[in-house]
């Protein structure tokens, strides 16, 4: 059975210029590949994709400002809060012609909320 794919098409300009910015950053871009399957920690991100931890607490912050990054949390044994990040987005489609730009987001389906 094939499972219908949903995107959902960006109209706000001030939205689509965020996620131009988003894309034309190459720690976005690994953050966004890197939790694309299974939440993980700030310190998980910065030690496997060898990205300097206060570089991935920034472009955490902007993902998550831009709606395409999902926060989960708890506190630990130690009574210290522990925060996952997911992807909320599984690919970014953009078109350009010079006049209008169109941008569609396709939700990551096994986001974990």
């Amino acid at each position: 059975m094939q499972e219908l794919i949903q995107s959902q098409k960006i109209m706000d300009d001030e939205r689509k210029q965020v996620i131009l910015e988003i894309l034309a950053d190459k720690y976005c871009k690994l953050i966004l590949h890197n939790t694309l399957e299974k939440p993980k920690s700030a310190m998980e991100i910065s030690s496997e994709k060898k990205i300097p931890i206060s570089t991935v607490y920034r472009r955490l912050q902007t993902l998550y400002d831009a709606k395409l990054l999902a926060i989960s949390g708890s506190i630990n044994q130690d009574g210290k809060k522990y925060f996952l990040y997911k992807s909320k987005v599984k690919s970014i489609s953009l078109k350009c012609d010079l006049e209008i730009t169109s941008i569609e987001l396709v939700p990551n389906s096994s986001r974990v909320d």
